[in-house]
């Protein structure tokens, strides 16, 4: 045995007297008296003691076990003591930190608020796969291979055939060939560009709206757009289309609203024109119509579709898309 009964009760002191917390204690207590313990280890090797020290070790080493138990049952309630002194000490007068609950990212808000608006004009939300084959990705849509507007859209291709879905437009094709007329929908989702800059990312937000029935006409389109702008931003902003060019729909225009920064002054996020771009829509066209079975002769309707990202940015004055997916809750907390 390397360590008499004197040094093992002086170290166990010791370390007794140092320990900070009953973790502490604890952990003296089965480095002494635990199953692998100092005096345990010497109670079992007093045999190869010479038999005459044998019966006075064996006493010595169980008054040490009991002494040491006694100890450490008297540390633990000190310790105990003095922690709930600490607590007593406590000035209630202080005030209190602050607890940050969590809350909705500002794209979900956006997103939220949207299909908020559209349920109201009587819209249903609809989701579908962000995993397309290019036939309901492009083609489906009046965007047959080596189309000259699959060039306005860089596409990731997991195969030849299927893509990550460059916008929310495929769920229109799922629906319409999966109902008839009446349809009046709209598509959030997640969509799939290359393309990363101050205003664009890889990933980013659409909602896609689409409405056919008889008799649908473009005045019906420029009614609920405008609605919905004067709605999502302010009652008095101003509101304008500008003819352009999309494949699926035709005619197609681009939606401006009043800048709500400069009220249409002049400044640098509207470029001094006055007017910002927010949306793009356009009668839905016929061969789309026809890609799915629905009557060109019986039935009209109107598409449109936004950046979630374009409209919280414009909303909240905001000039990187990249912060929103930065993750830091300094930004965050302030919606």
């Amino acid at each position: 045995m390397n360590a008499t009964i004197d040094q093992i009760k002086t170290e166990a002191l010791r370390e007794l007297a140092s320990a900070v917390d009953r973790d502490a204690v604890g952990e003296i207590a089965v480095r002494y008296l635990g199953r692998k313990g100092r005096v345990t280890q010497y109670l079992r090797h007093i045999s190869q003691l010479p038999s005459e020290e044998r019966p006075l070790a064996g006493k010595r080493a169980n008054e040490l076990k009991n002494f040491l138990s006694a100890e450490i049952e008297a540390a633990t309630r000190r310790l105990q003591a003095e922690a709930l002194k600490r607590v007593e000490e406590i000035d209630v007068s202080l005030p209190g930190r602050p607890c940050f609950s969590g809350a909705l990212h500002p794209i979900t808000q956006t997103t939220r608020e949207i299909c908020a608006i559209f349920n109201r004009l009587g819209f249903e939300t609809v989701e579908g796969p962000q995993v397309e084959t290019d036939y309901y990705n492009f083609e489906a849509l009046n965007i047959p291979k080596n189309h000259p507007a699959r060039e306005m859209q860089d596409t990731f291709y997991v195969s030849e055939n299927v893509v990550l879905r460059t916008h929310t437009s495929p769920i229109q094709v799922r629906i319409m060939a999966q109902r008839q007329p009446p349809v009046r929908i709209i598509a959030p989702g997640k969509v799939y560009r290359c393309d990363s800059d101050l205003t664009h990312t890889p990933m980013f937000h659409q909602v896609e709206g689409l409405m056919v029935d008889r008799k649908v006409s473009f005045g019906d389109l420029k009614g609920i757009l405008t609605t919905f702008v004067q709605q999502i931003f302010d009652p008095e902003t101003s509101v304008r289309f500008r003819p352009s060019f999309f494949p699926f729909t035709e005619p197609s225009a681009e939606v401006d609203i009043r800048c709500v920064i400069c009220r249409g002054n002049g400044c640098r996020v509207c470029s001094q024109t006055g007017w910002l771009e927010v949306l793009g829509s356009g009668m839905v066209h016929p061969a789309v119509f026809e890609n799915v079975g629905y009557d060109t002769r019986a039935y009209t309707g109107f598409a449109f579709g936004m950046g979630i990202e374009r409209i919280a940015m414009l909303k909240y004055q905001i000039d990187d898309i990249r912060r929103f997916f930065e993750n830091d809750s300094r930004f965050l907390r302030q919606f």
